[in-house]
């Protein structure tokens, strides 16, 4: 059987796990997670982690393989996914990468060569301490060309960044690309932003209902993650913490979370849009007829 890789993306609540899922029995595959938040153990709810009934039997990879409490970063990732799918190669499997971290499935996918720098733990905690908004100006003042790329909302790029730029002292530079040695096919689910708005609403009710406010908190308690680190992992986590420390209201944590998922939804169509190759559909089933 000829090695190759299919890549299932799209913006969140878009219907990727399911479709995912349904394609991976019909080319005798394994599913590999892209999603930056779902490598964390008991980030579950939170995160939308698939769970063992939705699997339907098929393996699922690059989930639960990082605590919560330490930073996993995307050179990690790329390593543990390069491993995987030579694992699944040998015994001819066919990888199905699916998620909506654009990053992390670049990274793979276009073998993308990080740069490297020592991790100084002094200055990242300095940095961590900094506020969004005063992450970027700095950024923006020492390489306002990667600035340009990078995406301002999200603290632990941005704290990345600066600590490559101030350790190495000079702009990061372009990364290196190696194309990988088999085929890819890249399939794109996005049911239109009226749609997509509503299945994030009741994606997020339905999360409630479920406990993911009750999760923040053992988070918090039994795992001892601090308000600072759960604040950092952006969107539920963000918002529930601000709440469980009485900084918002409960309906301020609730609308300002929609209304923030969906902006998220909006970036990463922004990144996956740059990328010509992916085939969109607006529904899964209708990317089952097509494929």
């Amino acid at each position: 059987m000829k090695q190759k890789i299919i890549a299932v993306v799209g913006p969140t609540a878009s219907g990727k796990s399911d479709y995912a899922v349904t394609i991976t029995k019909q080319v005798n595959g394994e599913v590999i997670s892209a999603d930056s938040r779902q490598v964390y153990r008991g980030m579950d709810i939170g995160t939308g982690k698939i769970t063992t009934h939705e699997m339907k039997g098929i393996p699922h990879h690059l989930l639960d393989v990082a605590s919560p409490k330490r930073q996993f970063t995307v050179v990690q990732y790329q390593k543990l996914v390069n491993k995987t799918i030579k694992d699944l190669f040998r015994r001819g499997k066919t990888p199905i990468l699916c998620g909506g971290t654009g990053l992390y499935i670049d990274a793979v996918l276009e073998g993308w060569k990080f740069p490297k720098a020592p991790v100084d733990k002094t200055l990242r905690k300095e940095l961590e301490e900094a506020s969004i908004e005063e992450l970027f100006l700095r950024l923006k003042k020492t390489d306002p060309a990667f600035a340009k790329k990078i995406d301002r909302h999200n603290k632990r790029r941005l704290v990345r960044a600066l600590e490559i730029i101030l350790s190495t002292k000079e702009p990061i530079k372009p990364l290196e690309k190696h194309s990988l040695p088999y085929p890819i096919t890249y399939i794109g689910i996005f049911p239109g932003w009226e749609i997509l708005k509503e299945k994030i609403h009741k994606r997020l009710e339905s999360r409630f209902k479920d406990g993911m406010i009750e999760e923040v908190k053992q988070l918090h308690g039994n795992k001892t993650v601090s308000w600072q680190r759960l604040e950092s992992f952006g969107l539920e986590y963000k918002f529930i913490a601000l709440y469980l420390q009485r900084k918002i209201s409960h309906e301020e944590m609730k609308n300002n979370l929609e209304r923030a998922i969906f902006h998220y939804a909006k970036r990463q169509m922004t990144w996956f849009k740059r990328n010509k190759k992916i085939i969109w559909f607006e529904t899964s089933s209708e990317a089952l007829q097509r494929f």
